[in-house]
């Protein structure tokens, strides 16, 4: 009885472990220096958006479900990046050739905003699925867990850092990319699939986990100890500061009461 208490119990985990699926690091054409990363995760109903752009000036991302050679002006979704606008953040929609207007309700939810350098990079949530609160036109994009299996995106910045957010003609240069969902397995939920942004950074970085994190270690690449980061209450995120070192590629170790897990950032 006990042995089959254990299974069920170790399947149930298991098929928690099986609630997420991503695109991975979706990198825009035309070397346009954006990329996105979408998960979404049917235990919360939430998307996890990683985004990063310019760091110094605006940046949007339109969101269509089947478009193939960019978006015309019906596709709806979009998010725009500025410091000209309170919030930073806006969720817009597409109307014609003008700037695309902000939603009648805002729906992203900014997580962390961080710079290093040149790049800046948004950890963004939203409802998988929602109602708009009241949007003319329903502009969300709607991404049901069960039904959604690939995005394709286009990414647009300004033409420099002094432009405002312009329709057509205003000098920006954009690109497109296509992302594809793959189901998440027991292995991507290890310190394995730890994350760490920006990267490359200035010294400054975030260690993301899906488990349990107690110790991160910072090394040189010959193996020389640079620092230990102490995390506490098992948490899932970590801030690490290194700001002073020689650039290049620094190792950081990973670890928590069960794991070890190794990954490299590059200090610029």
């Amino acid at each position: 009885m006990k042995k089959t208490t254990f299974l069920l119990t170790a399947l149930v985990a298991m098929s928690g472990f099986s609630q997420q699926k991503t695109t991975g690091v979706m990198t825009l054409s035309n070397n346009v220096p954006m990329t996105a990363n979408f998960t979404l995760d049917n235990a919360t109903s939430l998307v996890t958006l990683v985004l990063t752009g310019p760091s110094d000036r605006w940046f949007g991302l339109g969101l269509g479900p089947s478009v193939v050679d960019g978006f015309g002006m019906s596709d709806g979704d979009a998010l725009v990046f500025t410091t000209n606008t309170t919030p930073n953040l806006t969720d817009r929609n597409f109307q014609g050739t003008g700037q695309p207007p902000q939603d009648a309700a805002q729906s992203w939810t900014t997580v962390t905003n961080t710079v290093a350098g040149t790049v800046r990079t948004l950890v963004l949530t939203r409802a998988l699925t929602n109602a708009d609160g009241g949007d003319n036109a329903g502009q969300d994009l709607q991404l049901p867990y069960a039904t959604t299996n690939s995005i394709i995106i286009g990414g647009v910045r300004a033409g420099s850092a002094s432009m405002g957010v312009s329709g057509h003609g205003g000098g920006s240069s954009g690109g497109f990319a296509t992302g594809t969902f793959t189901t998440l397995g027991v292995e991507d939920f290890s310190l394995n699939a730890s994350t760490v942004f920006p990267n490359p950074s200035n010294g400054r970085f975030t260690v993301k986990t899906k488990t349990s994190l107690d110790k991160i270690n910072v090394y040189t690449q010959t193996g020389a100890f640079v620092k230990e980061v102490t995390v506490n209450n098992g948490a899932t995120e970590a801030e690490v500061n290194v700001e002073g070192l020689s650039t290049g590629i620094y190792l950081i170790e990973l670890q928590n009461a069960t794991e070890k897990s190794w990954k490299k950032v590059m200090v610029e």
